[in-house]
């Protein structure tokens, strides 16, 4: 297993900055050094493994030690001084539990685990309600005795009278079914008086179990939805409860409060905001779901924007996780000659290794007329996937037997690493976050990836490398920045640039990048697109956490999960999410001519050249490159450089109508299929052998004020760039287009 893993800061770098690296390590001592990344590809049949030392100021050796993640997400209140819970007290609010039979799971309270003190209304070890109240030396808990049917909504409460020990508790379910009997009132004296400690936090979903780094360490995490969560300092009736639930409690009635906390403001924050007279806002640690009905939604608004209180709640998962919080073990100055590139921070003891990528950007003013913009927000959305062990018929997809390897089984075993948006939470919802301050296992190079086809096996980050290999090897000047970089500045980010390289997979976009990225093309720039499946999902980088990515995969679209009814918006940012184009003039076909059409994983094929490749416009593009040639009937991606997932020109979704095919791939396998939102219906005759629409097209077209877009329609397609050393006919057309994009020269239009 993995002794070493390790992440930093930052993912994008300017000469002279700082990075902070944390780490853990399960050996006495390890050694770090800086290495520019040329190429992670470790294919016996490639151009091998290159990566450049870097001279740095790091010691020769560091210490080392184990570092853990805590995963679980909740919410927190600091205790305040009106808050006298060893008095009487009632809570209440709404619960959805998506798993009750999963064991005891904290709803909300004032309960330190570490001494036994306090209370917390929970779900008890038979999936009922129930209160756990502790005096610093025993404990007791109350059950209603109602198991709860999971995902249905309940009001629940409970209330303590301290002078005769009464506890009363409440389970109402929303939706009464005929045959199931899981609405509960029970009656209990207590044997104890629960005296919860001043300094212990009020807290949703968890609660506490002493302190962690002089911060308070949670336990007992809840998975499901809580709304409109309520504390009073009297033993309150139930009629009492709801009317305060309700809203429409009076003056008297109100000063009983201590506080009433509202989950559906500062939405696009990790904070929560409090209603009573006491103002006590709490926070919510590790990214739980946002922007999600409660129970009131009825569902005739979608976008929570246009009224927030229907989407009071809060979904819960006790794997949720933001910020692994590892102390920092070393900061790497970043030297100030160096020049941009893709590097990485080398950990290695003994045979144990460990990368942590970063892009470094060029100073101001000296940029290189080529960028390689490194797909970082797509990096994030597969981070730490599970494709090779969660049961999701992948080798329906892959068309082969799955093959693991130590990071796959490790990810298995350490769910505390954090999802991927491809995976599900515990409870079975889809993940929407992803965050890129942890360890994540599958960017890194010398990583396949089971969706890479067979050969090199490459999907996303190493593959990237192909593409930097091939530019390095041919002596190409370029720079390299980040997604992150693109959404922060906008076009400005690419305004020093004659020609923007992609990534093979720049699948997630954010409306900023998306945008910056067409006005680029738009004001004279030049876009090389070689990849496939590329600025498909709108996603949303969080306006207040760094490093925090959010997808909601709305209504269609081919996709490894859907949210339910009435979360289609963000909560980071409030805009509708799902396909790019689905939402009006943002197609990916409007930006690069060819959009997403067919998937398949198990060979790759080639492109034959069409009579488009004789037009004048394009001839420059085929110089040494005979007209009979098939193009890519070779590579380390499947064996060919049309291959894994294939963009198409489409004119109906917004490709330019003076736009060329020079090319086109055939003789996909039925292992390629048609792309779910291309089907009306589930129809035949929609696999590789049998529709013209399984292909990729090579698309060229001009821009106005002399600029211009090129796409090759293929995530396999940087793999034959560095077939028979550099010297083929893909790295010919390849290097040909971007020697022309590169040049000023600007294009006329047709």
């Amino acid at each position: 297993m993995l002794k070493i893993t390790a992440y930093s800061d930052k993912i994008s770098v300017a000469p002279g900055d700082e990075l902070q690296v944390m780490v853990n390590c399960e050996h006495p001592q390890y050694q770090a050094e800086l290495v520019r990344i040329r190429c992670g590809d470790d294919n016996p049949d490639g151009p091998g493994v290159k990566m450049d030392p870097i001279a740095t100021d790091l010691p020769e050796h560091f210490t080392g030690r184990t570092q853990t993640i805590y995963a679980g997400s909740y919410g927190q209140v600091e205790p305040f001084p009106s808050l006298t819970a060893s008095e009487d007290f009632s809570l209440s609010c709404w619960i959805m539990p998506t798993t009750p039979g999963k064991g005891e799971q904290t709803i909300m309270g004032q309960y330190n685990a570490a001494n036994q003190a306090g209370y917390a209304l929970i779900v008890d070890e038979q999936g009922s309600l129930g209160l756990r109240v502790g005096d610093g030396t025993n404990i007791e808990v109350v059950s209603t005795g109602k198991a709860f049917v999971p995902w249905e909504w309940y009001f629940v409460a409970a209330t303590y009278q301290r002078a005769t020990g009464k506890v009363q508790l409440t389970q109402i379910p929303l939706t009464t079914y005929a045959t199931v009997d899981d609405e509960g009132h029970t009656e209990a004296q207590l044997q104890l008086h629960p005296q919860a400690e001043a300094s212990t936090p009020i807290m949703f979903a968890a609660h506490a179990n002493g302190k962690r780094k002089q911060q308070w360490a949670a336990a007992g995490f809840y998975n499901g939805k809580i709304a409109a969560p309520t504390l009073c300092q009297h033993a309150l009736s139930l009629e009492q409860l709801r009317t305060i639930d309700s809203g429409q409690a009076n003056t008297q009635l109100r000063q009983s409060i201590l506080g009433k906390w509202d989950f559906s403001q500062f939405m696009t924050t990790d904070r929560f905001a409090d209603g009573s007279a006491y103002l006590q806002h709490g926070s919510l640690i590790n990214a739980p779901t946002r922007a999600v009905p409660g129970p009131r939604w009825d569902g005739e608004h979608h976008d929570w924007k246009q009224n927030p209180s229907l989407w009071d709640a809060v979904h819960f998962h006790d794997d949720d996780l933001y910020d692994a919080q590892w102390d920092v073990d070393f900061t790497l100055k970043v030297p100030e000659t160096l020049s941009s590139g893709l590097y990485a921070v080398r950990l290695s003891a003994g045979a144990d290794s460990e990368y942590v990528p970063f892009a470094v950007r060029p100073k101001p003013g000296k940029e290189a007329k080529i960028c390689f913009l490194l797909p970082t927000a797509s990096y994030m959305a597969y981070a730490n996937e599970h494709f090779t062990t969660n049961p999701w018929g992948g080798e329906l997809m892959w068309y082969r037997s799955t093959v693991l390897n130590p990071d796959h089984l490790f990810l298995n075993e350490h769910r505390e690493y954090g999802h991927s948006c491809y995976d599900r939470h515990s409870d079975n919802s889809p993940v929407y976050y992803s965050s890129r301050l942890r360890p994540i296992l599958n960017m890194r190079p010398m990583q396949q990836g089971i969706l890479g086809g067979f050969g090199s096996s490459l999907w996303q980050f190493n593959a990237d490398t192909h593409i930097i290999d091939w530019m390095s090897a041919e002596g190409f000047e370029f720079d390299v920045i980040t997604d992150e970089d693109l959404h922060q500045q906008g076009l400005a980010a690419l305004k020093p640039y004659n020609v923007v390289v992609s990534g093979s997979h720049p699948e997630y976009y954010t409306k900023d990048m998306w945008d910056g990225l067409y006005e680029f093309t738009q004001q004279g720039g030049r876009l090389m697109y070689l990849g496939a499946n590329g600025y498909y999902w709108r996603c949303g980088y969080d306006q207040h956490r760094p490093g925090l990515l959010e997808i909601r995969r709305a209504e269609d679209g081919s996709r490894a999960s859907e949210p339910p009814t009435g979360e289609y918006y963000l909560s980071t940012t409030g805009e509708y999410s799902g396909l790019w184009r689905r939402q009006g003039r943002r197609s990916p076909q409007v930006l690069t001519g060819v959009g997403f059409s067919a998937e398949g994983f198990d060979v790759s094929s080639y492109y034959r050249q069409t009579p488009d490749r004789d037009n004048p416009r394009v001839e420059w593009m085929f110089d040494g490159i005979g007209s009979e040639e098939l193009l890519g009937d070779f590579g380390l991606i499947g064996g060919g450089a049309a291959g894994l997932e294939l963009d198409r020109v489409d004119r109906n979704l917004g490709t330019p109508p003076h736009a060329l095919v020079v090319a086109s791939s055939e003789g996909h396998t039925d292992a390629y299929m048609l792309v779910a939102e291309e089907l009306l219906f589930n129809l035949p005759a929609c696999s590789g052998t049998q529709c013209d629409w399984v292909r990729a097209d090579i698309c060229f077209y001009e821009t106005p004020h002399g600029g211009a877009v090129w796409s090759v329609g293929s995530i396999a397609y940087a793999g034959s760039l560095s077939h028979n050393g550099y010297d083929n006919n893909i790295a010919r057309l390849t290097g040909n287009v971007l020697r022309r994009f590169a040049d000023g020269t600007p294009f006329p239009l047709p």
